[in-house]
C-alpha cells in the first residue's frame, strides 16, 4: 500500500467518526441551544467533499512530509485543526446572524483536537503499515 493513501484512509477513518460522534452526540443540545433553527438536515455532498478535501490538507500540510513525527504531527495538527476551523467560525460570526461567540470558541478547539488525533493516527498507523524509507 502507498504510504499517501494509507495516511489519507487511516486519518479519514479516524475524524469521521469522531466528527460525527461529536457534532451528533456530544455537542448536539449545546449547538441546538446557540444556533437554533440555523441547523438543518446533514446535506451529503458537501458534507462528503469536505470531508475528502480536508483529509487532502491535513495529509499535505500535516503528516505526508518525510520528517514528519508524532510529535510534529501531533503540533501542526492541532495547529492546522485551529486555522481551518477558526476561519470558518470566525467568518459565520462576521456574517451569520445567529452565531455565536461560545459555538466558535467550541468548534475551533474542537477542530485542533480532533485534527491533531486524527492526524496523528493516521501517521502511527502509517509507520506501522507502510515504514518510510
Amino acid at each position: 500500500m502507498n504510504r499517501y493513501a494509507a495516511l489519507y484512509l487511516v486519518t479519514l477513518l479516524v475524524i469521521i467518526p469522531l466528527d460525527f460522534l461529536f457534532l451528533g452526540v456530544v455537542a448536539r443540545d449545546f449547538l441546538t441551544s446557540q444556533v437554533g433553527n440555523m441547523l438543518g438536515e446533514i446535506k451529503l455532498a458537501p458534507a462528503i467533499l469536505f470531508y475528502l478535501l480536508y483529509v487532502a490538507g491535513v495529509v499535505i500540510f500535516v503528516s505526508g512530509g518525510p520528517g514528519a513525527t508524532w510529535q510534529s504531527t501531533l503540533l501542526y495538527g492541532a495547529l492546522f485543526g485551529f486555522f481551518c476551523y477558526a476561519t470558518f467560525d470566525l467568518t459565520s460570526l462576521a456574517l451569520l446572524k445567529h452565531w455565536s461567540w461560545p459555538v466558535a470558541v467550541v468548534d475551533i478547539a474542537w477542530g485542533a483536537f480532533v485534527t491533531a488525533v486524527s492526524s496523528t493516527a493516521g501517521l502511527l498507523v502509517a509507520d506501522w503499515v507502510v515504514p518510510k524509507m
